[in-house]
């Protein structure tokens, strides 16, 4: 018993586990999403994420990008212009993160129906 104490200990502390930490960032509703939609675009405005989007409000967006970019995923761009410009895109951690979204995204495609079923079952 002792040795499976030892082995999950790394899942029982929040502060220390891995997993926790950065799904909390990028388990919401939007985070995984605008992950994919910045990994089709080189760089995109906050009006055009929120327009692919669609039902995202502006200050769920807002909050949404400071945390992924308060992580080092995403990175603002801002143009000294009036109105200000502003582009956000992937940084190279988001990047790196990218195959592995698409790949959740791929498999929610694929097993979407069957998990409907099942909850239907």
């Amino acid at each position: 018993m002792f040795y499976m104490e030892e082995k999950f200990k790394k899942y029982s502390d929040c502060d220390k586990c891995p997993v926790r930490t950065v799904l909390d960032r990028i388990g919401d509703k939007w985070s995984l999403l605008t992950i994919s939609v910045l990994g089709e675009c080189d760089k995109l405005r906050f009006s055009e994420i929120q327009k692919i989007l669609g039902d995202i409000s502006h200050k769920m967006l807002t909050v949404t990008l400071r945390k992924l970019e308060d992580d080092g995923l995403v990175e603002r761009r801002i143009f000294p212009l009036v109105p200000p410009k502003v582009e956000y895109n992937l940084s190279e951690r988001g990047r790196s993160l990218l195959p592995h979204v698409q790949s959740l995204t791929s498999w929610a495609a694929e097993n979407m129906n069957d998990i409907k079923n099942s909850r239907n079952g």
